[in-house]
């Protein structure tokens, strides 16, 4: 845990002399992440939720215990590369968080499936991250930046699980994913806030 914190702090140092002069005295683009940021915090506090959820209702809670069975599911990590790079752009990161949020947009069928009782917590968060991504691409198109689109890791419909086990710890990698893709876009969008 201790090497990941490393890791996930260490391209943040880069960034603080990354060149964003034209967004960090704009006064809508601050109010912007500022309003982002809360907004990422509370999608953040629901895919806790659910993660505790999952945890109480199946015994799933702690990755180490299941990075075996993960080798046999396909389930992958939205890429948000573009948000941590020493060549940081304000436009190709914006693009890949909302790139991200279509795949766990989607994902979170596989949540409602496994928990049908907490339907309407699955539904709030589909909406919010569909809020999220409608804010960031009308911020692009505000400040006129170009809007990249990064294509899905995997075009492919939900993941198929060959057993309800098997499903069930999928479901606790989607939200372990989705959360560890939230903190690192909020922390770019605080990054962005900080210049």
């Amino acid at each position: 845990v201790l090497l990941l914190g490393v890791l996930l702090w260490a391209p943040w140092r880069a960034l603080h002399g990354a060149p964003l002069t034209e967004l960090s005295g704009d006064q809508d683009f601050q109010l912007f992440l500022q309003r982002n940021l809360e907004f990422t915090r509370k999608i953040r506090v629901d895919v806790a939720a659910l993660q505790r959820v999952l945890c109480d209702t199946f015994q799933l809670c702690k990755e180490d215990e299941l990075l075996l069975v993960r080798q046999d599911l396909d389930i992958t990590q939205a890429p948000l590369e573009q948000c941590h790079k020493r060549t940081f752009q304000a436009e190709t990161c914006f693009s890949q968080i909302r790139a991200g949020l279509r795949v766990y947009h989607g994902s979170l069928a596989t949540i409602q499936a496994l928990l049908p009782g907490h339907a309407g917590l699955v539904e709030t968060l589909q909406l919010d991250m569909a809020n999220l991504s409608s804010n960031i691409q009308q911020q692009m198109e505000d400040l006129g930046l170009a809007t990249v689109t990064y294509p899905s890791e995997n075009q492919d419909p939900l993941p198929t699980f060959s057993t309800r086990f098997h499903h069930q710890v999928g479901g606790f990698f989607i939200l372990a994913n989705f959360q560890r893709f939230l903190e690192t876009a909020y922390r770019a969008l605080r990054h962005l806030a900080s210049l």
